[in-house]
């Protein structure tokens, strides 16, 4: 199986673009973010960000994490429908955590039982 990689200059280009529509300098992103100028630095060295860093940037400019993972073989892996689900939920603003939480094992368990009785069949 192909390991994915981050495009950390991909994300960086994507980053500039961001920045320079907003007509923004660098120090301004790094405000704007919460990260610090030195992550900004080091990601226009190409290294890759921290998690932390990476969900300010990725809060901060509306990118999206997975069209910066790539594959050796060019593939893209598909979510579960279940992870997606429990995504969603967990992204609600008219749910608690604790509401989302409960709604999301109320749908796995269901969904094990169905899923487990139609394979039976």
């Amino acid at each position: 199986m192909p390991r994915p990689n981050f495009d950390a200059a991909g994300f960086y280009e994507a980053l500039d673009a961001q920045r320079q529509a907003q007509r923004l300098n660098w120090k301004q992103v790094a405000a704007a973010s919460g990260i610090s100028a030195s992550t900004l630095t080091r990601l226009a060295q190409g290294r890759r960000p921290d998690v932390d860093s990476l969900a300010a940037l990725l809060a901060w400019s509306g990118l999206n994490a997975a069209d910066f993972v790539r594959q050796d073989d060019g593939a893209r892996a598909e979510p579960e429908r279940l992870a997606m689900i429990s995504t969603y939920l967990r992204s609600d603003p008219n749910l608690t955590q604790e509401g989302a939480a409960a709604l999301d094992e109320l749908i796995k368990a269901t969904y094990e039982r169905l899923r487990k009785k139609s394979n039976a069949t």
